[in-house]
């Protein structure tokens, strides 16, 4: 038997959207319809945005229940459902986008492509898949999508599409929580920021050079709430929310650093524009106030084992032999101990629709409406 409070579906969707602001209700509906062009996206992250490109990638199973909620099977998503990439497409009215890695898909890539993978990192470079080896995946697409477009075949994306194209880059959470994982001490995870810094500097400045001109850069979360990492943690620094401090410190310090960065790049990068979006705060706040918001205990996973106070056990992960998961229509924030459920993240978009977290405060759209 589940250990969570249930609800119906339709009732999961009622809270969700009576839970928005009218402010941010207002910012979507204004975006679906303020597109003057198709819109294109390319995204480069790890597992907050893949959409698939670890099962198309390497084949790693991703088994139900992911993806029960709104797809109704698994689509190498880790959650229940859509992403927050999902709801800011959705937001523009175009589809989803598809994995690059994804040639089954027949869906093919006329707005853009997704080369964002579970595990990525920007360090160590050169491995499936770090950042820069997605920058260079994203290289060879434009060079074969443009020599194709220059054939005669259809539905190519042209080097216009490229330089008005969004580029958004969601990275650096494993980056600092590996180094975590691996026991290295709060002093040398802070050691390593500056460096994961210019390796997104670096991506912006290639897809600059190739082109871009429109970027997107998310924050990295308070990654210190996250379930598992509190579970099989043994600091246990925990502040008043149950959340580990000093893994926060670190977030916080790197998007200190990030939003630095940002400024530097809007000087050097005369005719680009890039808009800043400070994830921290929004998942943060739904965190700290999950109870306003309609949501129960954002630190109890809701599909693993074990029970209170995580239900979380690395032995018996989602999807494997023995999981236990919680009603659909269960009012969680976290879905596995790492990634968010759809609801959470239904939320999250729309607090990134409202612009109130960006600099400069732009519509998310603001790269197909002129």
């Amino acid at each position: 038997m589940s250990w969570s409070v249930s609800f119906s579906i339709s009732l999961l969707w009622i809270c969700i959207f009576s839970s928005f602001s009218s402010s941010s209700l207002a910012s979507a509906v204004t975006l679906s319809g303020g597109c003057n062009k198709p819109p294109i996206l390319f995204v480069f992250g790890d597992s907050n945005s893949d959409t698939g490109g670890l099962v198309s990638g390497l084949g790693f199973p991703v088994n139900l229940p992911n993806g029960r909620t709104f797809f109704g099977r698994s689509t190498g998503r880790l959650s229940d459902g859509r992403l927050v990439i999902d709801f800011l497409c959705q937001s523009l009215n175009t589809r989803i986008l598809t994995p690059y890695l994804d040639s089954l898909s027949g869906s093919g890539f006329t707005n853009g492509a997704n080369f964002a993978v579970v595990g990525s990192s920007t360090l160590p470079k050169y491995v499936p898949f770090a950042l820069n080896i997605q920058v260079m995946q994203f290289q060879h697409f434009k060079a074969r999508s443009l020599q194709l477009a220059s054939s005669g075949t259809k539905n190519m994306i042209n080097e216009e599409g490229f330089r008005g194209a969004l580029y958004l880059i969601d990275i650096g959470q494993n980056d600092l929580a590996d180094s975590f994982t691996k026991n290295l001490s709060y002093a040398q995870v802070v050691k390593k920021i500056p460096t994961v810094i210019a390796e997104i500097e670096n991506a912006v400045k290639s897809l600059y050079n190739e082109g871009g001109r429109k970027f997107w850069l998310h924050n990295t979360g308070p990654f210190g709430c996250l379930p598992k990492l509190i579970a099989l943690s043994d600091k246990k620094d925990l502040d008043s929310f149950g959340c580990l401090s000093s893994y926060n410190y670190a977030a916080r310090l790197f998007n200190e650093a990030l939003y630095h960065s940002s400024q530097k790049l809007r000087t050097e990068l005369k005719d680009a524009t890039l808009v800043y979006v400070d994830i921290y705060a929004i998942k943060n706040d739904l965190i700290a106030n999950a109870t306003k918001y309609g949501f129960s205990n954002p630190l109890m996973v809701c599909c693993g084992y074990g029970g209170p106070p995580y239900n979380f056990n690395v032995r018996v992960t989602c999807g494997q032999p023995g999981y236990q998961v919680c009603d659909e229509g269960s009012r969680h924030v976290s879905w596995d101990g790492i990634h968010y459920t759809e609801a959470a993240n239904t939320w999250i978009a729309s607090k990134i629709l409202s612009t109130a977290y960006s600099t400069p405060r732009t519509p998310f759209g603001f790269f197909c409406s002129h």
